[in-house]
């Protein structure tokens, strides 16, 4: 099974205002459906239902407050210039807040020899471009300062991804919620 550690995005009103820029965008690229909306703490990739098991123990010993993130400003993976994700930020305070998440379960999984093929930048995905689309460098600076809401963090889910011709589709495994 496929697997990774995510944060869902849950906030309605957020949800909402993504999906509204999602369809002015106008450009040639598929969107994360809003179900499908989350932070991506770190992608395990596949494993078996025995590693799952462990994954699960290490996961529930993770211990957390819960928190706000503002998401706000759009950017791109890998540049403007050649866009594959676009994607939305967060605030500093949030990104920091998340990041500390993110390295707790980078240490829980490192047992187990996963690790983390790259450093954790907090960014919801809302685009996936397949085809060519050009230079976004001046659309991407007008749009860093969009502000699509305060989403609270208050659990981190273990999820399986099955891919369909449709996209992804996501069940969750686990879920450990914030201690308080």
């Amino acid at each position: 099974m496929r697997v990774f550690v995510a944060i869902e995005i849950e906030n309605r009103k957020i949800i909402k205002s993504i999906e509204k820029f999602q369809n002015q965008m106008g450009i040639n690229a598929k969107p994360v459906e809003s179900k499908n909306l989350h932070f991506t703490l770190q992608f395990i990739g596949e494993i078996s239902e025995e590693t799952s098991q462990n994954i699960v123990r290490a996961l529930q010993k993770i211990e957390f407050s819960s928190f706000e993130v503002i998401l706000k400003g759009i950017g791109v993976f890998p540049k403007p210039k050649f866009p594959r994700i676009i994607w939305i930020g967060t605030d500093e305070n949030g990104a920091d807040l998340l990041i500390e998440l993110a390295e707790k379960v980078k240490n829980a999984l490192k047992p187990f020899g996963f690790s983390a093929d790259k450093p954790f930048k907090p960014h919801i995905t809302i685009f996936r471009i397949k085809k060519k689309v050009g230079d976004m460098s001046e659309e991407m600076e007008n749009k860093k300062i969009i502000n699509f809401g305060i989403q609270k963090v208050s659990s981190i889910k273990l999820k399986k991804s099955d891919l369909a011709s449709s996209g992804p589709i996501y069940s969750d495994l686990l879920e450990v919620k914030a201690i308080k």
